[in-house]
């Protein structure tokens, strides 16, 4: 049993010091300065600072902020007016004779009373409004809200209502002793000016150990003053009244009580009859409330033994301690309020105020970040409620933002990933320690303390500062229902303003972790003195040793190396006050000096990108989303290469949590299965671990939908994400170039195309690649520099010329078709290969089993890829002799093996003879399966690639097949269906067709197996560093994608290309460092991308005048109601000219509906002509 009046009158005085932001003001000790922020473990949870820092940072911290102002979730209903449950709580009337025993030992003086007034809110202005006081808000009423329709707007009480309010009880004292407003005698302020709440400083720390509750205060010279008061403070006894009350709820077997127990968690923080409250219009700032009076009378009469806590009370002790250093934090970060006379436009923060209230206790920022983890906890186990959250203000707009922003946030890479974050703290653990009898007596005791504190809010007397309590406290509740009910079911008793409060204190600590950190960075510009007091010789030594490292791992360049190493001889004390308190931590180092101490070569670009594709573009995108600035130099006239054209979608494991039974180590084990003897375990490793977010970075910061999920072949699992609506390859490469080309329209990119690479530029000494040269369409050649360069220039698997290097590792394939661009010609390759790189699995080319035979040209030698995903929904491949030969979920080498394998020669030796007759057969769907490949069939159509036939009869003739054999070929599998395996090992049986074959509808198409990627490449490591042949770095150097070889080992699993391509090029984007500049291009002027203007609407276009224009040379086309001019970008057109050309003087909505999101048209202003008119 607890010791609950000493634990209880322990939290209630740690409490009101949260509400009041009472501190302590105590000098700041250098030593702080080393360790400002905590680091390493979180007491009662699992992870440590560093990680939860992170997560804040990567994605947390920029949802929150936006979410927490969107119309739902500003709009909190609070009752400001509820009277406090003490009736003479913060009076001053205590009896003479109490006052006279408390007289020495308190020295209480009249300027010490709680008052409102202004000399906590220094320089305030004349006329200026009461920070206390809440503003209204102008735009929503009380009916939008939820469950609160008859609510009207809420209205501004003056502090001077509250008093009346209080007016109301048996206090006699005299209107001086009320709480007031004294007017700013202090600051000798205009007569004129509302006199504000002040704040003064008092002792922060040790309430923490030593101090009892105001109300207890309040009650130890008063006593009870009402039988229902003293029911309601019941907790104050040592045995408590709660364990013993009648309670028809039973403990299971396990000690715990039903979620019903919890349901009631927030009920003493009443809202009924409350105002709806803008919280963006009332920001928890420096009020200058002030209850000192109340703590210098209970210091020292009060103090606590310290003893041992329980796990419950640590963990709600630590909760009220963040909460508390959250608030203060606010305090120091808005502590000015603006004014005109001191030219403070905005509130400005007090970073003294800040070291003084932390300087010696890093552990209450530890609970900060504790109780941060226990919310974001809270918020993965109701992620599923909140999803599909029903948010209703009565603005359509603002409840979409809001709902897409919360979608956001549980879908976020972090919060679906970051298991040591969100993981963390275990709730299971509370009210087990104790024994299985004992529990039930715990949890009442526990929400009965979170009771007794909640009610206590009431006597808060500033408006702003009651706010703030309530809606804190409100969420605190709200997460701890959540981590308390064991039923997902049970989370619908959440209501609107519990979930209003849970994400508004999720957003209060986010912003809490930030604000440690920009305080502290205010203080050192403000505070510490300049001169280093080390030894001289000493911090030298370590900077250049420092230096020496970082050039080491070709993590600085070599002129840059210069600049600081003369930095440190020289002596500049800001450089050599960084590597004092920096040199232990050397990513923070690096950042720091590439902000603080620009660059003397900042015009260069922090990196040159050898390729459009998604590699190139996803290492380029996260570079520029860092400050950076790049060059992206494309053979081509179009940006996107191969990344183009691939469809059948993205593998990630596993968005929101285990999707289809996916895992990790089935993904990893399916990969490495596909990969062979060649198999890299580090790099399928990473290749793997980040493929959750690279599929959020898609989808979050590129803004591609990839909502829909199929299993490939090769795959246990279903895990590979493809658009709704279009190709994946070709939704991915519009948005990610179109952030890029943003980017570059504000001068921080520059897009070269037409333009080619022929040389790697290194430096002289150190042989660091620093630059390249570069050759145009007419001949001009002028060479680049950059401290990095990255290659993402594709495979080879198109250049059949003399020496090439499918000759040289795969001749036999030479007379195969390929789906790759004719641009696939190794040029990244031979680049590195100059500097001695190495390469892996050169001889590994992946032949691809399902490239399409256009009946209108057979012999084509480029082919369009038949997708993966035409097998993974059910389509089946069938022989000339009309039967199966394989598990169409097979990964690709394995069904390509069958194909050829009907070559006898290949069946016996293996090997394919180059003058052999490459196979066909026949890919067929049955209506279910098509329908859920609908935008994959719907293209293939309308290319002519696939032909839709009804019945068994018309697809037999079709095929030139015995139609009986062909009926015996589908009645086998249907029965192998029925028992859940085949013949050839297939398990899943999705888009079966129906018993009725002579009704069903199919979708048959020819394909024939095709040179598809490239697996081997230039060897790299797992951060994309290019390694020599001897596995040394090439300093300067990094490639991702097609170009690389060792990640897909013998054969590349389907899916996993575009995942290459985002993970490593993120990989890349992110660790070269970035340059502090002016904002402003690189150098480059030739051949820059044109930026898109704007044409006026267009003119009327009749279907007569469109018609006119079918030719090649002249080529308009309708979309959507739209005109266009696609004569030129016929030629330019990823899926070739063709497809543009067949739709030369008609409508073809319908075709580019199959294959593109209306997005596209966007990028297509300057061949648009007009409106189309009937």
């Amino acid at each position: 049993m607890l010791e609950t009046f000493r634990y209880f009158a322990q939290l209630f005085a740690l409490f009101f010091l949260v509400i009041i932001g009472l501190t302590d003001s105590a000098s700041a000790p250098s030593s702080f300065l080393d360790a400002f922020v905590p680091s390493g473990e979180i007491p009662e949870a699992k992870c440590n600072i560093e990680d939860l820092e992170v997560a804040n940072d990567s994605q947390l911290y920029s949802i929150l902020s936006e979410l927490k102002k969107t119309a739902f979730f500003r709009s909190f209903v609070v009752d400001l007016e509820e009277r406090c449950p003490l009736q003479n709580f913060g009076k001053t009337n205590i009896s003479a004779k109490a006052k006279a025993e408390k007289k020495e030992e308190t020295s209480l003086s009249s300027s010490d009373e709680e008052t409102c007034a202004s000399d906590g809110l220094p320089d305030l202005d004349p006329g200026a409004e009461p920070a206390c006081h809440v503003q209204e808000d102008t735009l929503f009423s009380s009916s939008a809200m939820s469950g609160a329709s008859e609510q009207p707007k809420m209205e501004v009480k003056s502090e001077s209502a509250a008093s009346d309010t209080d007016s109301t009880s048996d206090y006699t004292g005299t209107e001086e002793d009320d709480f007031e407003c004294d007017g700013g005698k202090e600051l000798d302020l205009d007569e004129d000016e509302e006199p504000l709440c002040t704040l003064k400083e008092d002792d922060y720390a040790r309430p923490f150990k030593s101090l009892i509750a105001m109300a207890l205060e309040s009650i130890r010279y008063l006593g009870w003053e009402s039988d229902s008061q003293r029911k309601t403070y019941t907790w104050t006894q040592k045995t408590d009244p709660i364990v013993n009350s009648v309670d028809d709820m039973t403990c299971d077997e396990n000690g715990q009580l039903p979620d019903e127990f919890w349901h009631d968690m927030c009920s003493n923080i009443s809202n009924k009859g409350g105002k709806v409250v803008n919280l963006v219009l009332n920001p928890e700032r420096n009020t200058g409330y002030n209850g000192t009076h109340i703590w210098n009378a209970i210091y020292e009469e009060n103090c606590l033994a310290d003893t041992d806590m329980c796990l419950e009370e640590r963990i709600l002790y630590r909760l009220l301690s963040g909460l508390h250093s959250s608030t203060t934090l606010s305090i120091a970060k808005y502590y000015y309020p603006p004014s005109k006379r001191k030219n403070r436009v905005n509130w400005e923060a007090n970073p003294s105020y800040f070291m003084q209230h932390f300087q010696d206790h890093p552990d209450y920022l530890r609970n900060l970040h504790f109780s941060y983890v226990v919310l974001l906890r809270a918020l993965r186990k109701a992620s599923k409620f909140l999803y599909d959250y029903d948010i209703t203000t009565g603005n359509i707009i603002e409840d979409e933002t809001a709902s897409q922003l919360l979608k956001r946030l549980l879908d976020s890479t972090i919060l679906q990933s970051c298991q040591p974050v969100f993981s963390a703290f275990d709730e299971n653990i509370m009210f087990a320690e104790s024994p299985v009898g004992e529990r039930g007596i715990l949890q009442r005791s526990f929400k009965g303390v979170f009771h007794n504190i909640s009610s206590i809010l009431d006597c808060v007397q500033c408006q702003q500062c009651k706010l703030h309590g309530k809606m804190a406290m409100l969420g605190y509740g709200a997460a701890l229902k959540i981590l308390f009910m064991k039923n997902e079911e049970s989370f619908v008793t959440l209501d609107r303003n519990e979930v209003v409060a849970f994400i508004n204190t999720i957003a209060k600590f986010s912003e809490g972790l930030k604000e440690v950190r920009d305080l502290t960075n205010l203080y050192w510009k403000e505070v510490i003195p300049t001169p280093v007091q080390e030894r001289d010789a000493d911090l030298v030594d370590t900077a250049i040793g420092l230096v020496s490292t970082l050039a080491r791992e070709g993590r600085i360049e070599a002129k840059r190396e210069t600049e600081l190493v003369e930095m440190a001889l020289s002596k500049e004390e800001n450089f050599l006050l960084l590597v004092k308190h920096y040199h232990t931590d050397i990513d923070r180092f690096l950042h720091l000096i590439d902000t603080v101490f620009e660059d003397k070569y900042s015009d260069q670009p922090d990196a040159i990108i050898v390729g459009s594709g998604l590699a190139g573009l996803s290492a380029a995108l996260n570079i520029l989303d860092r400050g950076g600035t790049v060059v992206i130099v494309e053979k081509e006239h179009l940006l996107g290469g191969n990344s183009n054209k691939a469809s059948s979608g993205i593998n990630s494991c596993c968005p929101n949590g285990n999707m289809f039974g996916d895992n990790l180590e089935a993904f990893k084990n399916d990969t490495t299965r596909s990969a062979g003897e060649a198999a890299q375990p580090e790099l399928i490793e990473t290749l793997v671990g980040n493929s959750e977010n690279a599929v959020a970075f898609l989808k979050e910061r590129v803004g591609v939908d990839l909502s829909r999920v199929a299993q490939l072949g090769g795959h246990s699992y279903k895990r590979t994400h493809r658009p709704s609506n279009g190709m994946a390859g070709a939704e991915i490469i519009y948005g990610i170039q179109k952030a890029v080309k943003a980017y570059a329209k504000e001068g921080k990119a520059s897009i070269l195309v037409d333009t080619k690479v022929t040389n790697l530029v290194t430096e002289e000494e150190s042989g660091h690649v620093n630059g390249v040269l570069i050759e145009t369409l007419d001949g001009g050649k002028k060479t680049l520099h950059a401290t990095n360069v990255v290659l993402a220039t594709g495979g080879f698997a198109s250049d059949r010329s003399s020496g090439s290097y499918l000759e040289s590792y795969r001749p036999e394939l030479l007379n195969m078709a390929a789906t790759a661009g004719a641009f696939s010609t190794g040029d990244g390759i031979t680049l590195a290969k100059a500097l001695n790189a190495g390469m892996v699995d050169m001889d590994k080319v992946q032949l691809h089993p399902t490239g399409w035979v256009d009946p209108k040209d057979p012999d084509d030698t480029s082919k369009i890829l038949a997708a993966e995903l035409m097998r993974g929904v059910g389509g089946l491949l069938i022989n000339k002799n009309g039967k199966r030969f394989c598990n169409e979920l097979g990964t690709r080498a394995y069904v390509t093996n069958k194909m050829l394998s009907h070559d006898q020669k290949f069946l016996e030796t293996g090997q394919w003879d180059v003058s052999a007759e490459i196979p066909t057969f026949s890919l067929v769907l049955a209506s279910e399966a098509a329908r859920d490949g609908d935008k994959h069939v719907d293209l293939y159509t309308h290319k002519g690639l696939l032909k839709r036939v009804e019945g068994l009869d018309a697809l037999a003739k079709w095929m030139n097949v015995d139609v009986e054999t062909l009926r015996s070929t589908y009645g086998e599998y249907l029965n192998s269906a029925s028992l859940g395996h085949d013949e050839f090992g297939k398990a899943s049986f999705r888009g079966l067709p129906s018993a009725n074959l002579d009704e069903e509808i199919f979708y048959a198409g020819t394909v024939t197996p095709v040179l598809h990627y490239c697996m081997g490449g230039i060897t790299i490591d797992t951060e994309g560093s290019v390694l020599t042949q001897d596995g040394e770095k090439i300093i300067g150097l990094h490639a991702a994608g097609e170009v690389t070889g060792g990640v897909h080992g013998n054969n590349r699993l389907g899916g996993n290309s575009l995942l290459e391509c985002t993970v490593f090029g993120t990989i890349v984007g992110k660790k070269l460092p970035v340059k502090k500049r002016s904002l402003k291009s690189s150098t480059i002027e030739s051949h820059p991308l044109e930026s898109l203007g704007s044409r006026e609407s267009g003119r009327e276009i009749s279907v007569q005048e469109l018609t006119e224009h079918n030719e090649e040379g002249d080529c308009w086309v309708a979309i959507h109601g739209k005109v266009y001019d696609l004569t030129e970008f016929a030629e330019e057109h990823p899926g070739g000219a063709e497809s543009v050309h067949v739709l030369a003087g008609e409508d073809g909505s319908d075709a580019f509906a199959a294959a593109h999101s209306e997005d596209v048209l966007e990028d297509f202003e300057d061949e648009y002509l007009g409106i189309l008119i009937s």
